[in-house]
């Protein structure tokens, strides 16, 4: 992946971008419409995972925001992309969720995604720590403002 991702990144950058762009709207679409698929038949009568209904729950109810910003994580990405056809999200509705989610994905890859994932590959003691409290303190964030968020809809 990084041989791919450096070649892309030695073309020009509206280039690189284009082709990181379409490479993530066709991967999250394909990934959507396979929920979708599942969702109208090949899915009934079996009950998703409990990862997976919470997932379905949350983008169902948070839309496309939710799919936006699933493109700011690592991981997450194709759970929300399945929960959201799973759910059957509409088309539309969808695409307002993807169109800006891939545009972040696209920038960041073009410019700062990919030099960090280069220094983490290059074996710096320093870069690796440095992205490892990073994770730490953006998972953190996340933990706080889900509990938030989650002792608002009880209460």
């Amino acid at each position: 992946m990084n041989d791919v991702l450096e070649s892309i990144r030695s073309w020009p950058w509206a280039w690189a971008w284009l082709a990181l762009f379409a490479i993530v709207v066709l991967r999250a679409g394909g990934t959507f419409v396979i929920g979708r698929l599942i969702a109208g038949g090949a899915g009934r009568g079996r009950e998703p995972s409990p990862r997976m209904q919470i997932a379905i729950e949350r983008v169902d109810r948070w839309g496309p925001p939710a799919v936006t910003l699933s493109f700011l994580t690592v991981g997450a990405q194709t759970v929300i992309n399945l929960a959201a056809g799973l759910c059957r999200m509409t088309t539309p509705r969808y695409l307002l969720g993807l169109v800006p989610g891939a545009v972040l994905w696209a920038t960041i890859w073009t410019s700062i995604g990919a030099g960090v994932v280069a220094a983490v590959s290059a074996g710096g003691a320093g870069s690796v720590l440095l992205v490892v409290v990073a994770l730490l303190v953006f998972g953190a964030v996340l933990g706080v403002a889900s509990r938030t968020s989650s002792s608002r809809n009880l209460g």
